[in-house]
């Protein structure tokens, strides 16, 4: 088996690094630039979705910060893009959100596999068309654990996580040290905040992770003020 610390060629995704959840795209100037901005669909042959994506105007050359956005179990790309759909626009994110393969994602379902390398597939499209400087992943729910796992599992490509109501973080294996934006409702009745992110935040800053932590009065959500703290807490303030 390949040492799955060593990144995967681009367009390459060997079987061995999506059991481990090791993605494979990197980022590179666009082969063909693409001047398409607002809110498009990525679809598979069969014309399945796999993925919505928006782009900030203008495509001008510049490079965006692309945030990979996942959605809660049962939920749909179109909601997670809106997480930070008010923000993207005056803070210059490319903002990419997948389906799942399944009803979540397949760690929390069989172990990590096919969603791996369905992200792999449309993060590549994505960088082959427009200049991408950074890398956040972000999620909400199953999602925000979804986004734990593979963001710790690739912390050498996403510079930071953002995590709405997790459950768990489950890497295999860990690389890099990127930094982590934990937000959790003190009533979730979903995702209890004590067996949730009350132990996962501790155990991250016991790795030596870079943890800022906000418990808010309320339940399953993200309010709007936390998703703007999330935003201007990303290193650089959010913007490219």
């Amino acid at each position: 088996m390949p040492d799955v610390s060593e990144p995967a060629l681009p367009h390459i995704q060997p079987e061995e690094n999506s059991r481990h959840g090791r993605l494979s795209v990197q980022p590179y100037p666009p082969v063909t630039a693409d001047t398409r901005t607002g809110l498009f669909a990525q679809e598979g042959p069969t014309g399945e979705l796999l993925a919505l994506s928006h782009v900030p105007a203008p495509a001008d050359g510049r490079p965006y910060r692309l945030v990979l956005l996942l959605h809660g179990a049962g939920g749909s790309p179109r909601q997670a893009l809106e997480l930070l759909l008010s923000v993207a626009d005056e803070h210059r994110l490319l903002l990419v959100a997948p389906k799942a393969t399944a009803s979540t994602w397949d760690l929390i379902i069989d172990g990590f596999g096919p969603d791996v390398r369905r992200i792999d597939r449309v993060l590549e499209r994505i960088v082959e068309s427009y200049p991408v400087e950074r890398f956040v992943i972000g999620g909400f729910s199953d999602g925000a654990s979804y986004a734990l796992s593979l963001g710790l599992t690739n912390g050498d490509l996403f510079d930071a996580v953002l995590a709405f109501s997790p459950g768990f973080a489950a890497p295999l294996v860990t690389h890099g040290q990127p930094p982590v934006f934990v937000s959790h409702g003190s009533a979730d009745p979903v995702l209890p905040v004590d067996p949730c992110s009350r132990r996962i935040v501790p155990r991250l800053r016991t790795l030596g992770y870079q943890v800022s932590y906000e418990e808010f009065e309320g339940g399953h959500e993200v309010p709007a003020p936390v998703v703007e703290r999330s935003v201007r807490w990303l290193p650089d303030g959010g913007r490219s």
